[in-house]
């Protein structure tokens, strides 16, 4: 893609995530919906977490578009190595952890993490906006322009702190409500929670390093140069 087209992609993907996260909030004022969004609101939910992080992503790669294009690419290398950051430790990763995690739940069971009643409160397309089409995005991203990963170990240990967060405040939720985010941890105990935890911070942090291949993939030499330099 040209630089432009590129802007013009980033803006788009940024005004649909931004469209979601409004559309989203406003639902959560829905009297008939209320209930869902009770004890934490709406980001207790990890789906709507990830669809506010990937508004914040897309508004920094907006802002880097735009700067370089008057600037130079000198004059940001702060924005620059944000955008790279939040895109290889959060964005990539906990996108396609919500579309794994999700689909594989509700293929198994969807009782476990998206009833059937709710259904009847939100329509399909934005149950797929909210757990399919957010794959597509990070894809084009990869494919798009290169990125810069970190070390190994920083990398996973930034995205190992975004874990322990969520988890903190799934099990501070329950502590002060008695109710679950998601109706699967209540069918666990707690070492098969402890279990549950565990695997999926391996699956994120195999998304991690299956991000930074496919962007070695692409554009290995290219990430080599940019280093050297």
């Amino acid at each position: 893609m040209t630089k432009a087209s590129t802007c013009i992609y980033h803006f788009l993907v940024l005004s649909w995530y931004v469209f979601l996260n409004h559309y989203i909030s406003i639902q959560a004022e829905d009297p008939k919906k209320l209930k869902i969004f009770v004890n934490g609101g709406q980001w207790k939910y990890l789906t709507f977490l990830n669809l506010l992080l990937q508004a914040i992503f897309y508004g920094v790669a907006c802002l880097e578009d735009v700067l370089k294009r008057i600037k130079g690419k000198k004059d940001i290398k702060f924005l620059t190595t944000m955008r790279d950051l939040l895109f290889t430790t959060l964005a990539f990763p906990i996108s396609t952890f919500v579309f794994l995690s999700f689909w594989t739940l509700f293929l198994y069971n969807r009782e476990l993490v998206y009833p059937k009643t709710l259904d009847d409160l939100f329509p399909v397309w934005l149950n797929h906006a909210m757990h399919t089409s957010i794959v597509l995005p990070s894809l084009v991203e990869i494919i798009l322009r290169p990125h810069c990963y970190p070390k190994k170990k920083r990398g996973l240990s930034l995205l190992a702190l975004a874990c322990f967060a969520y988890i903190t405040r799934v099990l501070w939720i329950y502590a002060e409500t008695g109710t679950w985010v998601y109706p699967v941890f209540a069918t666990l105990s707690p070492v098969g929670m402890a279990a549950f935890f565990f695997f999926s911070y391996v699956l994120g942090g195999s998304i991690y390093l299956l991000g930074e291949k496919l962007n070695h993939w692409k554009w290995g030499d290219t990430i080599q140069s940019k280093k050297k330099k």
